[in-house]
């Protein structure tokens, strides 16, 4: 809409309207590239590298020296040969005797009601 067109009266209207337009869709493009607020999502991309800094370092991986320390952890799985799947299996076995009957039952409560 062309504003010569208009009526004074209405030209600071339209101004008004444009302005608030493009800053919703600032903030709706906004959203769709961060998948949120980008605080928000700021905030939880800071806890969640915290979160994987914690578990690698327990791994024993260094952010100095990443392709050492990934080549180090895998020597090390690799020396305990068969002791690290039995360690993981045994591991599995626990968690899975608590996860899948909760998932069963949270699959079976969610489940469609047929008519």
């Amino acid at each position: 809409m062309r504003l010569e067109k208009l009526p004074p009266a209405n030209r600071g209207k339209v101004d008004t309207t444009l302005e608030r337009t493009e800053m919703a869709t600032s903030n709706d493009t906004m959203t769709k590239v961060f998948g949120g607020s980008p605080l928000a999502v700021i905030g939880r991309l800071i806890l969640v590298s915290i979160l994987v800094g914690v578990i690698l370092s327990a791994l024993g991986l260094n952010p100095f020296d990443i392709v050492r320390s990934i080549r180090k952890l895998i020597e090390s799985i690799w020396d305990l040969g068969f002791d690290a799947f039995r360690w993981l299996w045994g591991y599995l076995l626990l968690g899975a005797v608590i996860v899948v009957p909760i998932w069963i039952i949270l699959r079976l409560v969610n489940a469609p009601r047929g008519k």
